[in-house]
């Protein structure tokens, strides 16, 4: 038989693919050696120890490092709410927190004069709205201190050292948030807020806290237009004289702002505006 010959790049290409099967074989048939369902791994024994182990004493422990353990404790506790509704009332008061500062603290009636005050002077954009924010928190907290120092004491700080549960921390701290809203609450708008919930006569005590705070709010905005309206008189008076003015000496086409801003800014300096405002602001709260 004549030999068969076989051509050089043939042979180089078996060859080559020859090896890249083996070369994949050899990892893959290592890991079936090492993940077989057959192999059973055993520790390593530990080394005699010559001392012997006492009777009574408790089996050793295997020693994980890796080991994390995570649970809900403290909802076997009688009155006590769960960790798990307790994470979720946390997340929940963390997104509503600015509706709280808003609405049942003194920052309403504060932001709002504030805001009448730039309006009257005729400057719409100084302050600018992250200083009057600002201010009105700042006020706000001073204003507030007696009662989150109530709160703390009465709610936190037991709830803290474990003498209450959580429920009734909740019910003390609200407490003097409640009685503070209802020093600054018309009966007026109390008594429709009852009556629109289809209340009877109810004791001051017991005001549930779903009518007092729209009563508060209520009573907060007619407060804080009323003392916008007395802000606005004097600047009021200021613009007025310089149209009358400016209409005497016949400079119609001369714009009355330019020649009452400046006047209006004279006068709020003059008179300490802004210590005059803050002082009405605290007054209002704390008579």
């Amino acid at each position: 038989m004549n030999a068969t010959v076989l051509n050089p790049r043939v042979g180089r290409a078996i060859l080559t693919a020859f090896l890249f099967f083996v070369a994949l074989g050899l990892p893959a048939a290592s890991l079936r050696a090492q993940t077989s369902p057959s192999t059973v791994i055993t520790p390593a024994a530990a080394p005699a120890s010559s001392t012997p182990a006492p009777a009574n004493a408790a089996p050793a422990k295997n020693a994980d490092p890796f080991r994390l353990n995570i649970g809900l404790e403290g909802t076997s506790q009688s009155g006590q709410v769960s960790v798990a509704v307790q994470i979720v009332i946390v997340m929940t008061l963390l997104s509503v927190a600015p509706s709280i500062v808003l609405l049942m603290t003194t920052f309403t009636r504060i932001v709002i004069v504030l805001g009448f005050v730039r309006t009257a002077l005729g400057t719409p954009s100084a302050p600018s709205n992250q200083i009057v924010v600002g201010l009105s928190l700042f006020l706000t907290f001073f204003l507030m201190g007696p009662v989150f120092d109530r709160v703390q004491k009465e709610s936190l700080n037991p709830f803290l050292d474990g003498k209450i549960t959580s429920t009734q921390a909740l019910d003390q701290a609200a407490g003097p948030l409640k009685e503070f809203m209802l020093k600054q609450t018309r009966t007026r708008d109390l008594e429709y807020f009852l009556e629109l919930g289809g209340f009877g006569p109810t004791a001051v005590k017991d005001l549930p806290i779903r009518v007092v705070i729209p009563a508060f709010v209520i009573s907060e905005l007619q407060t804080a237009f009323q003392m916008g309206f007395l802000i606005f008189l004097p600047f009021l008076v200021i613009d007025f004289l310089v149209s009358s003015v400016l209409m005497a000496l016949g400079m119609m086409m001369m714009p009355p702002v330019t020649i009452a801003l400046p006047l209006k800014l004279l006068l709020f300096v003059l008179v300490d505006g802004w210590h005059l405002v803050v002082k009405s602001l605290v007054q209002s709260f704390v008579t």
